[in-house]
């Protein structure tokens, strides 16, 4: 019997032999690796941390202590020790195991993460909560190297240290975030593991050692672990109130289990310091820990992706951007520990006196985007639409207000698919069109993506251009980059019954519903509004007032969405009660994980679904037509016919 096999909870890991340990993080590193090839996910990132999840599980008592994972991204061990093992390979599919931890698949998931820096956070809430309550549980947050160059942890640790709780902090330092670590909080970790002195120092320590027995060897780590205590980082975390140990090795299971016990019962705030390795067990996400991060399928084999890899919106922005800047060198790009996910880092090869990338912090980013601009130059801010959420406040007050000509590039907006909730671009249109001054557009395919890059470019003003994490349409893409008028719609196709305003990603499931419906004779025209803000009033206004029966569609929230932009400039015109209008997006909930295909169809954001929704309105519009239109609607759930 395997040792996985063995495990139905937690407490069944005290079970097995000290010695036997190293055997389960063999076969854990495996089964993640097996899984992830076929589904996808985050394989480095967990691969780094398996030791270190079985040491914690060891020492501490996972039914009553808390473990906080910091982003979350590296919890798959401990789902797997934690009674989901048997549903692993469901991790990541539509209702199936989510890709972070969430406190309503498991109680041993004490906080839902998805985001870094909150984990410092949310720990010291749970200690202030527990001392509250007379209770005795130990709470641990686990902490990766990136998520420290983010302000959102050092405000925690600075609060912390203040309060003097009991709390323990993992400083898991695998020298990477996602890409490289940015930032100078580090760099002396780096500089000390490769200095000459410093190493030789460490030698001559442990020969010396060697020749006076186990008393001399205890002596001589703690010289060298208060040498590097002294040197490196934890002088800081010293002056921030916490006891600091370490660094300790990460994949040293007897040794991370004695270090957990030696501290567990100190009192006040503690760190400690583990080094690990990213992809740690398997060579091909060790040499490219970048790539296999968030790997798709792969053969694990040769490492290689499966499947033909299609043109994204994503090549498509980097190309674009590439292209631009070469005859306009105040264009500058910055992003935020993300420039493999975003596309940046062909333009940083290229350009690498005008790229930044700024660490998990999109806060900086922004207002050093503003500061940019103020001086003349053209930046372009890429990040994920979920993440640049946490840049709401600069957006509008150090970009806005000032009316700077920042370009805000929103990958993934609209559904992201397999990361699920935390990761969903769905509120893209939402936090941005309300907000006075910017310009906010969305691309139909990539040719209109490169437009508009260049739009928001020669637009003097703040701009948003929000694209999703998808491949192209298989359009073609003109060699001449033309902008686009500012909120002017584009007409794709006439009709009288009813019109479609679909934005982005929605105007070519509008277009095949169109074509679908005029063969039940109903003339449905369609409108790409392109422009979320401002909307293309002239236009609309008197196609609506034609038409009367109007479907707004887009892959984005229906609450404050484009959508409802649409119904505020009715009401300002005074046209709303002649119309018939329905909205289509994602309603009014937080949408689970699943394959992005699977999730548009359950909100009907497909051709058949917006054909649904046609003959809905139609036929609660005319009673006379009724039979007639469920004898449509029944042939549309069938299936369209080519």
């Amino acid at each position: 019997m395997s040792f996985l096999e063995q495990l139905n909870n937690p407490d069944d890991l005290k079970k097995i032999d000290l010695n036997q340990l190293g055997n389960l993080a063999q076969e854990i590193r495996q089964k993640i690796i097996s899984v992830i090839s076929k589904t996808g996910g985050h394989l480095a990132s967990n691969l780094g941390v398996v030791e270190l999840t079985i040491a914690l599980h060891r020492v501490f008592d996972i039914g009553k202590d808390k473990i906080v994972w910091d982003v979350g991204h590296q919890c798959y061990a401990h789902k797997i020790l934690t009674g989901r093992c048997n549903d692993f390979d469901t991790i990541r599919q539509f209702g199936g195991l989510c890709g972070f931890p969430k406190t309503t698949e498991s109680p041993y998931d004490s906080f839902g993460t998805g985001h870094a820096c909150t984990a410092i956070s949310a720990a010291l809430g749970m200690t202030i909560a527990r001392d509250l309550s007379g209770k005795s549980y130990k709470v641990i947050a686990v902490v990766g190297d990136g998520a420290l160059t983010g302000g959102m942890s050092f405000e925690a640790l600075n609060h912390a240290g203040h309060l003097r709780k009991n709390l323990i902090v993992i400083f898991n330092d695998n020298e990477m975030s996602i890409s490289p670590t940015v930032g100078g909080f580090l760099q002396p970790i780096d500089r000390l593991r490769t200095s000459q002195r410093y190493n030789r120092f460490r030698k001559e320590i442990a020969d010396m050692a060697s020749r006076f027995g186990s008393l001399a060897t205890q002596l001589a780590k703690k010289i060298d672990d208060s040498a590097k205590t002294f040197l490196t980082n934890g002088m800081l975390f010293e002056a921030l109130g916490f006891r600091y140990f370490g660094p300790v090795e990460g994949h040293d299971i007897p040794g991370l289990i004695d270090t957990f016990e030696r501290v567990k019962n100190i009192q006040g705030p503690i760190i400690i310091h583990i080094v690990t390795k990213k992809g740690k067990g398997y060579k091909y996400a060790e040499d490219d820990s970048a790539k296999f991060h968030s790997a798709s399928s792969f053969d694990v084999s040769t490492g290689q992706s499966s499947g033909i890899k299609k043109l994204s919106y994503t090549d498509v922005f980097s190309s674009t951007l590439i292209k631009l800047a070469e005859s306009d060198d105040r264009i500058v790009t910055i992003t935020a520990a993300m420039p493999d996910g975003t596309g940046l880092t062909r333009f940083m090869k290229k350009y690498p006196e005008r790229s930044f990338d700024v660490g998990i912090a999109e806060q900086h980013a922004v207002t050093m985007a503003a500061g940019l601009a103020m001086q003349g130059m053209k930046p372009v801010v890429t990040i994920y639409s979920t993440f640049l959420q946490r840049a709401y406040d600069q957006i509008i007050h150090d970009v806005c207000l000032q009316n700077l000509h920042v370009t805000l590039a929103l990958d993934r907006s609209g559904l992201v698919g397999a990361d699920g909730p935390t990761h969903h671009g769905a509120f893209s249109f939402a936090y941005l069109r309300h907000i006075p001054n910017i310009t906010v557009m969305t691309p139909k395919d990539e040719s209109e993506l490169q437009s508009m890059i260049k739009t928001a470019l020669d637009h003097h003003g703040p701009a948003a251009v929000c694209y999703p994490r998808s491949s192209g349409i298989g359009v073609h893409i003109p060699e001449n980059i033309e902008s686009i008028p500012i909120g002017a719609s584009e007409t794709l196709r006439t009709g009288h019954d009813v019109l479609l305003l679909p934005v982005g990603s929605m105007v070519y499931p509008s277009l095949k519903a169109a074509e679908a419906l005029e063969k039940d004779g109903i003339s449905a025209a369609v409108v790409n509004a392109r422009f979320v803000k401002p909307i293309d009033k002239e236009s609309l206004i008197p196609l609506i007032r034609q038409i009367k029966k109007v479907i707004t569609i887009e892959e984005n929230s229906v609450r404050c969405g484009f959508g409802s932009a649409i119904l505020e400039m009715l009401a300002q015109e005074n046209e709303i009660y002649d119309i018939n209008m329905d909205f289509m997006g994602i309603p009014d909930q937080f949408v689970e994980h699943g394959e992005r295909d699977i999730l548009l169809q359950m909100f009907g954001l497909t051709p058949e679904g917006i054909a649904q929704s046609v003959y809905k309105m139609l036929r609660d519009g005319n009673s006379k037509k009724i039979s007639t239109f469920r004898r449509i609607a029944s042939r549309a759930r069938r299936g369209f016919q080519s």
